[in-house]
């Protein structure tokens, strides 16, 4: 890193006091993540020591700006174009919203030193590996936010700042930090079609819907209060809500990156959205593979005994589409239903995407108690997002 960018990063650090207790936090979100990643290596812990002081050096830079700008606005930098900027924008809001529902799965089911609760064990009934799995994709999530705003910053273009919406109550289970949220995990109704939608020959981008792999309405991803840490079943049940949740997110994310690499112009912004999607996708193909383990034997078929949600054994009909080991995107329509079918990630179409992604996160329940004033900022964002343009 060039001592030009040091000094950068470290005057988006401390630009603005008034911010100095959301990045308190973030910054002991980074240490907590740092040490216990560094005290419980396994073999999926490949975040190296330097990568993780890198990460933390540049915590804090996604609270900056004041104010946050409605419009995409033209930049000093010419080679970057305010569709570019647009862009970007929307991703940066998108990641600190990820951020956020990430860091309470991670502060209730993450890697953490000591003894565990009913929840990071039920996690782990999916996966032994489950909880490091939490605390990585939080520290990416975070990352991406960070890199996002600090990157605006350096082309002279506003950040995005959430931090006045941060106002909803959390878990009051041990171990959730009791701050404001942007994000609300404790009422879901996740849409599980994409699991099924990942296993069709069939594009939605061609107008094809896909059935709920698993019915889930209403119910909380993490336990709300210690009532939650049992019984057994309800906790398992909790887990299994979050673990689809896992997929809904990220796969929404896969989509969206690979919709919105098709409207940027810059070449260094193209290789920002290429990147940070291919590390969306590879969040997405794990947590295929950790909700099929919870829809299916031993641990499925499963009623909640509390909320009645039923947890089914996906591989019970004998169906590709629900068949659980099948964790990568089988070929399917592509560019033209009269080409061979392709192996790839499933919306790419990015004709209202963005607009598309706040309807999604919205329909989940995920912002149940947000202000008006919250989604007509997601939506304004959202909107410069689609209006974007190659060349503009």
């Amino acid at each position: 890193m060039t001592s030009a960018r040091c000094a950068t990063l470290t005057l988006l650090l401390h630009r603005d006091p008034k911010q100095a207790v959301d990045r308190e936090y973030r910054e002991e979100i980074m240490k907590e993540i740092t040490d216990v990643m560094e005290r419980h290596s396994n073999r999926r812990s490949f975040l190296k020591k330097s990568l993780l002081a890198g990460a933390t050096a540049t915590v804090g830079a996604s609270v900056l700006g004041r104010g946050l700008p409605l419009l995409a606005q033209e930049v000093s930098n010419a080679s970057i174009t305010s569709g570019d900027v647009a862009i970007l924008r929307f991703l940066a809001a998108a990641e600190l919203i990820e951020t956020d529902l990430w860091q309470q799965y991670a502060e209730l089911g993450g890697v953490t030193s000591g003894t565990q609760n009913p929840y990071q064990l039920a996690l782990q009934q999916l996966d032994g590996d489950g909880s490091q799995y939490i605390t990585s994709n939080t520290l990416d999530e975070l990352s991406h936010a960070t890199f996002l705003n600090a990157y605006l910053q350096a082309k002279g273009a506003p950040p995005v700042n959430l931090d006045k919406f941060r106002k909803l109550p959390g878990s009051q289970a041990t171990g959730a930090k009791q701050i404001g949220r942007l994000t609300n995990l404790m009422d879901l109704t996740v849409d599980t079609s994409w699991y099924i939608r990942y296993r069709s020959p069939k594009n939605p981008d061609f107008g094809a819907t896909f059935p709920q792999a698993v019915n889930i309405s209403g119910k909380p991803a993490i336990p709300r209060t210690n009532a939650d840490f049992g019984p057994q079943a309800h906790i398992q049940a909790i887990a299994d809500t979050a673990a689809f949740h896992f997929g809904t997110i990220e796969q929404g994310g896969s989509s969206l990156y690979s919709a919105m690499v098709q409207k940027a112009t810059n070449v260094e912004v193209l290789q920002i959205v290429v990147s940070i999607g291919g590390d969306e996708v590879a969040h997405f193909l794990e947590w295929v593979d950790f909700a099929g383990n919870g829809a299916s034997a031993p641990l499925a078929p499963l009623t909640d005994p509390v909320t009645g949600l039923h947890i089914p054994d996906l591989n019970a009909s004998g169906s590709p589409l629900t068949q659980t080991n099948l964790i990568f995107p089988v070929p399917t329509q592509f560019i033209d239903p009269s080409l061979p079918r392709c192996s790839v990630i499933r919306p790419t179409d990015p004709t209202g995407i963005a607009a598309g992604v706040v309807k999604f996160l919205t329909d989940m329940n995920l912002f149940s108690g947000q202000s008006v004033e919250f989604f007509d900022t997601l939506n304004a964002l959202a909107a410069a997002a689609d209006a974007a343009q190659r060349g503009m």
